[in-house]
């Protein structure tokens, strides 16, 4: 069971997300606008938010933007605009997944689950392969895979869900080349293709917060063509 922040302004949307997670056990609580559902974050503290992006004055994406501000509450965009641009524009801005609505509640409580899971990752990736010896220290980087902490310089570093799961998995194996599909299939647990901008939008939130410079990336390497690798070698 989940507490759920559904930030949605259209009533019948309201109604039938908060039936069918009601029916799955989940608590809800419903906002029908950026500025009802920033307090609410505050007052229910949410396992998940579910966003839309079309809401009234303030704009879903804004309301990703400030709720990634200070927090790292797994969010899903749910959103009737799926032009790949708008996905891509939603996932830059923070958003863990993103739903193309109308979607049915198998999709969505699915969705909830693989991306609830990234919240505690070390037990998902192939961690296990690394026994219980203190943190692991990769270049400038630290990862504690027992506290789910990941320092820069000594100073920790706030990262959303995939990030901080992306980042684990590739670690696991410095220098192993992982296509977009293995991650997107080991990361986020999808296996559609065309959601392997889930990925790309992800790795480059992840390196505006590892690298030195994102755009010369050192730690979380493209190997064009393929996908990615993590680097520098221990």
């Amino acid at each position: 069971m989940a507490r759920v922040l559904l930030i949605e302004d259209d009533p019948a949307v309201q109604r039938g997300v908060t039936l069918a997670l009601r029916r799955r056990s989940h608590e809800v609580e419903v906002a029908g606008s950026g500025e009802t559902g920033l307090p609410a974050l505050e007052r229910c503290r949410p396992d998940l938010v579910l966003l839309d992006l079309m809401l009234p004055r303030m704009s879903g994406l804004e309301v990703c933007r400030r709720i990634r501000e200070s927090k790292q509450v797994p969010i899903i965009i749910l959103s009737a605009r799926g032009d790949e641009i708008d996905m891509v524009v939603g996932l830059e801005a923070g958003a863990d997944d993103y739903i193309v609505k109308p979607a049915g509640a198998e999709i969505i409580e699915a969705r909830m689950k693989a991306v609830l899971r990234r919240v505690a990752p070390a037990q998902d990736t192939p961690s296990a392969a690394h026994p219980a010896t203190g943190p692991e220290r990769h270049g400038d980087l630290t990862v504690d895979r027992t506290t789910l902490v990941v320092s820069k310089h000594g100073t920790e570093l706030a990262l959303a869900p995939s990030e901080l799961k992306l980042l684990l998995f590739l670690t696991a194996c410095p220098g192993q080349v992982h296509s977009r599909q293995q991650l997107l299939e080991q990361v986020w647990e999808h296996s559609f293709y065309g959601d392997a901008r889930l990925v790309d939008a992800c790795v480059m939130r992840l390196r505006a917060k590892i690298e030195d410079d994102p755009r010369r990336p050192v730690y979380v390497q493209t190997v064009r063509g393929f996908g990615y690798r993590f680097g520098p070698l221990r």
